[in-house]
């Protein structure tokens, strides 16, 4: 639960942000008529990320063991490729995100406004259906779509909530340091995710070297115990790890980790509070 904890509070918290700067600008421009267009953006990207959810749920039922595994192994390197892609995405456009944000703003808000529910859709949309696909992988790996779906639940509830109190101005976080953070944690669970895809397709028959075990430390750490299943749920830990699956991890996190916080020290996330959010909007 913790991991997709994780994953809700970060990508929400993401999307909220999006939206707080948005609603800010709006209303220091003068535009706040256009607000019931902007939330009608963000229903129509919840509701596309949850429709999705269910797709990805509900879609691959009635297939082959051989052909669910395929297509499971196949969601979840892609759900990994669209994490790795998005912490970088993160760490390089931070720093002019509301600017960004601002020019699509005066771009669209343009005639009837509609054009800023477009705006709002796409930047919510975007992360929402990025969190429903890592998600969807995580359960998978974790064996289980009600526990992490509970902790994916209350992370997007505590990103709105932190978000509600943001643009208030009654909190004040260092967002650079906790997308910095998380963003190492989460590479971490795609790490875990990408070697559970490695073992889908080694089940669907894809790949060689189900049978080949690297280490099996079920004795010592047993799946069934509390710290197994805490393991499990944070870190995607395997006890029985196969070659490729070990291979597959240490291919990914020691490299991206590596560039990813070499990429975060040339270029800072600056520490965003509620009032530089809200200076930055209306300059």
């Amino acid at each position: 639960m913790t991991a997709n904890y994780l994953i809700g509070l970060r990508e929400g918290l993401e999307a909220t942000l999006i939206v707080v700067l948005l609603m800010a600008y709006l209303a220091k421009s003068g535009r706040s008529h256009l607000l019931p267009k902007l939330w009608v953006g963000v229903g129509i990207a919840v509701a596309a990320s949850i429709g999705f959810g269910a797709l990805l749920s509900f879609g691959p039922r009635g297939l082959t063991f051989e052909a669910q595994e395929a297509i499971g192994g196949s969601l979840s390197v892609m759900a990994v490729g669209l994490v790795t892609w998005m912490v970088f995405w993160m760490a390089r456009t931070a720093r002019t995100l509301g600017s960004d944000l601002r020019s699509q703003v005066d771009l669209k808000a343009g005639g009837s406004g509609w054009g800023l529910a477009v705006v709002g859709a796409v930047a919510v949309g975007r992360e929402g259906l990025e969190t429903a696909l890592f998600l969807w992988a995580a359960a998978q790996s974790a064996g289980s779509s009600t526990t992490p779906l509970i902790g994916a639940l209350l992370g997007i509830g505590t990103a709105v909530a932190l978000g509600a109190l943001l643009h208030r101005g009654v909190l004040k976080i260092n967002l650079g340091k906790f997308f910095t953070w998380s963003g190492a944690a989460l590479i971490v669970i795609a790490g875990g995710v990408l070697a559970y895809a490695i073992h889908d397709f080694q089940e669907a028959g894809i790949l060689p070297g189900l049978h080949s075990l690297a280490f099996d430390v079920s004795a010592a750490v047993p799946p069934s115990s509390w710290y197994g299943t805490l393991l499990k749920g944070t870190l995607n830990f395997s006890p029985a790890t196969t070659w490729l699956e070990g291979a597959a991890w240490l291919l990914y996190v020691p490299p991206v980790m590596f560039f990813y916080l070499r990429s975060n020290r040339r270029t800072p996330t600056a520490a965003a509070t509620p009032r530089p959010v809200r200076a930055a909007v209306g300059s």
